[in-house]
């Protein structure tokens, strides 16, 4: 909860996967408990993700190994431009596919030679911790891999508030888990895995047993809308990012209060929190919320 000082850190680009898998007719997530020693989030329950590194944004390489061409790339992750570029939009998928083998150990891709390498030896390699900086490059490089773009689809464009020290420029995507993958954590940058169904998680959430994340606590939310994994994918199928959510960190006596950019107050110059009534402000499980309070380890809900 470290504000900045000064001019705003300048974002780092990232990519999140909101995995998805149908049980009995309803949707599940998979979340993942970040490190309490991580620099970002600690001890929270996220998606699975991470930064767009140097090698996700060779878009000359990467045209040969994926399941979309250019034009098709263009039409779903960048259809209305938004300053997302044919290049980036491929960087931010190629970032989502890496980072979702990494941390959760699915990999969005098919095999289309018998002897390529396969899931176990993959597997094996992260288990022990010898997945090279390039080891997706070098998965596909030799053929018989094809990653699978068009697994991902467009949820939300998040940035971290301006006031925070390290920022993220994330997009987040939806994809359904391949079957016959499990999903595992890493247990060093992750140390907890757990499917859950949305209203579960913010149940949970709210008696601080499954502390989340600010975007992830507002997805959750979010899909709670969608009463079946058919039902999310007829509404991704032609989902366009909509406008970045930057919110807005206000430093408070006891933690600190987010304002979404929905908040009527999120533009206002002066903002004055009475920490005394936020309790009785906190919004139950399914009520729509503007606010997000950071209380005792755990963000909360909150209707303005």
């Amino acid at each position: 909860m470290t504000p900045s000082t000064g001019t705003p850190t300048v974002p780092i680009p990232a990519a999140t996967v909101i995995l998805i898998r149908d049980q009995g007719g309803q949707v599940q997530v998979y979340l993942l408990k970040r490190s309490s020693h991580s620099r970002f989030m600690p001890g929270n329950y996220v998606f699975p993700g991470g930064t767009v590194s140097h090698e996700d944004t060779d878009a000359d390489f990467w045209n040969d190994y994926v399941d979309m061409d250019r034009g098709q790339v263009a039409s779903r992750f960048a259809p209305d431009g938004g300053g997302l570029g044919v290049e980036d939009a491929m960087a931010y998928g190629i970032a989502a596919i890496r980072e979702t083998f990494e941390e959760a150990s699915i990999l969005l891709g098919r095999r289309t030679i018998a002897i390529a390498k396969g899931m176990g030896s993959l597997r094996h390699e992260r288990g022990c911790e010898a997945l090279s900086g390039t080891w997706l490059r070098e998965l596909v490089l030799p053929g018989g891999w094809i990653l699978t773009l068009s697994a991902l689809a467009c949820w939300s464009h998040w940035i971290t508030p301006r006031a925070r020290s390290r920022r993220y420029d994330t997009r987040f995507f939806v994809a359904r888990i391949p079957d016959g993958q499990e999903c595992r954590p890493d247990h060093r940058e992750t140390t907890h895995g757990i499917w859950v169904g949305p209203e579960e998680a913010l149940w949970r959430n709210q008696r601080g047993t499954l502390p989340l994340s600010p975007p992830a606590l507002t997805t959750l939310h979010e899909l709670l809308s969608y009463p079946s994994v058919k039902a999310l994918e007829k509404e991704t199928s032609a989902r366009p990012w909509g406008a970045p959510r930057v919110p807005r960190l206000i430093p408070i006596a006891e933690g600190g209060l987010l304002l979404l950019p929905w908040d009527p107050d999120y533009r206002s110059q002066t903002i004055k929190v009475a920490v005394e009534g936020l309790e009785r402000n906190r919004a139950p499980v399914g009520r729509a919320f503007s606010r997000l309070w950071y209380h005792k380890g755990i963000w909360l809900p909150l209707i303005p």
